[in-house]
């Protein structure tokens, strides 16, 4: 049976399937969103196919009889009943939510550094990295507009945090204390105002280019991971606003665990601190 791929129609993940699985339903790795696998594409096809995003419909029996036609009350008077109900249902609910600020004092979460909000009742979920997505080639890199996420060192991780500091972009799953699972690119000085709008790509034939960090803890302590070259890197910078540095990122590091990160990410701009008068 012949194999071939597909794109999700959420986040853009390729996925793959034969000719036998035409038409039905599988999960977006990146996602999870129930996709289903398009028809076999020709033979002289340029474009990858996209699949179809599958939606549950709910069809209620009430008010149809065995016949299918519509049931009418023999009370004209409950039809009325029932609107006249609705009506101050809605009233009621409308004025609660006018008044909501008064009757009710919610305290919102407070902002993380990369601009969402977080429940600490309700951890993120960190979604199973995919071996799929880790390619030491960018001519198929495909980022989505989820956060970052990806595996580091055979771990899986969910970037929380993303900073921008003296020519230094980290990304950290921890957001508190010394930074323990993470990605940090050195880019030598470079100032957030020079990478605004700019796209970088480094391959894996590259002699030398950005010194890329991988941090994590296992049961012998903090470790570190250091490449010089050997990496895939795409990065897609955003412009740059109000100390806010945005972008996507695509790493594939070439180690044998198969560490990658892919997402998107709004990294705070950290502006270095004036030195002290007199010097």
């Amino acid at each position: 049976m012949s194999e071939f791929k597909f794109a999700c129609p959420v986040c853009g993940q390729h996925m793959m399937c034969d000719s036998s699985q035409v038409g039905s339903v599988m999960e977006c790795p990146t996602c999870f969103q129930k996709v289903a696998a398009p028809q076999v594409p020709t033979a002289d096809a340029k474009f990858i196919l996209t699949g179809t995003k599958v939606s549950e419909k709910k069809i209620s029996g009430r008010g149809m009889d065995a016949a299918g036609g519509t049931v009418v009350p023999k009370n004209g008077l409950r039809p009325a009943i029932v609107i006249g109900a609705a009506v101050l249902l809605l009233a009621a609910g409308a004025a609660v939510f006018a008044l909501r600020g008064k009757l009710f004092h919610v305290k919102s979460p407070p902002p993380r550094s990369d601009g969402s909000t977080h429940n600490p009742q309700s951890p993120p979920v960190v979604p199973h990295a995919n071996d799929a997505n880790w390619r030491l080639t960018l001519d198929e890199a495909v980022i989505s507009n989820a956060p970052v996420v990806g595996r580091i060192h055979g771990q899986d991780c969910l970037i929380a945090q993303a900073i921008f500091q003296g020519g230094i972009l980290i990304l950290r799953a921890d957001t508190q204390g010394p930074m323990e699972f993470g990605c940090v690119i050195n880019f030598r000085g470079a100032r957030p105002e020079a990478l605004s709008g700019q796209s970088i790509d480094v391959r894996t034939n590259a002699e030398k280019a950005a010194r890329v960090v991988l941090r994590w803890k296992d049961g012998g302590g903090a470790q570190k991971q250091i490449f010089d070259a050997g990496y895939a890197l795409r990065l897609e910078f955003g412009a740059l606003a109000k100390a806010r540095l945005p972008g996507k990122i695509y790493l594939c590091a070439p180690d044998a665990e198969k560490s990658y990160l892919m997402g998107r990410f709004n990294a705070v701009v950290v502006k270095p601190k004036p030195p002290p008068p007199g010097k």
